[in-house]
């Protein structure tokens, strides 16, 4: 479980990385929305070249997939467009905390009512003060 925290927290370091070589890479070519299509491009690239070198057939399992699920196609495109075009002129930092505080209140509800497969863990009192504390966190770095 201990290599589970030690990806999730890399990937957590990629979120603003990736945010500020987005915003940097719409502003050089003058174009947030492309910026965007060449990082989906990439990465669609490298993801497939993974998915095939596992030898499944990918294809085929995602065709069986229920339809509602490709919405996270939908949702992805949404958080790298905004990120492309809000971070330059709102910052790094203060887009992807508040992107962080979406994220805790969105995860705290899938995991309470166990929302599209994933496990159930209900919204107790600790964790309800541990998502606050971290909010409270949230706005005091937007207060300097």
């Amino acid at each position: 479980m201990h290599h589970y925290a030690a990806i999730m927290f890399l990937a957590g370091i990629g979120i603003p990385i990736l945010a500020a070589l987005n915003a940097a890479l719409g502003r050089f070519i003058v174009s947030p929305i492309v910026a965007a299509a060449i990082l989906f491009t990439i990465a669609g690239l490298v993801t497939w070249a993974l998915a095939f070198a596992t030898g499944l057939n990918p294809l085929k399992t995602a065709s069986q997939a229920p339809k509602h699920l490709f919405f996270a196609g939908v949702l992805i495109a949404f958080y790298v467009l905004s990120i492309t075009f809000i971070a330059p002129k709102f910052g790094v930092g203060n887009s992807v905390f508040f992107v962080l505080l979406g994220q805790l209140v969105s995860a705290a509800a899938i995991d309470h009512f166990a929302l599209f497969g994933a496990a159930q863990n209900s919204l107790n009192l600790v964790r309800a003060s541990g998502i606050a504390v971290m909010a409270v966190g949230v706005w005091i770095t937007q207060q300097a």
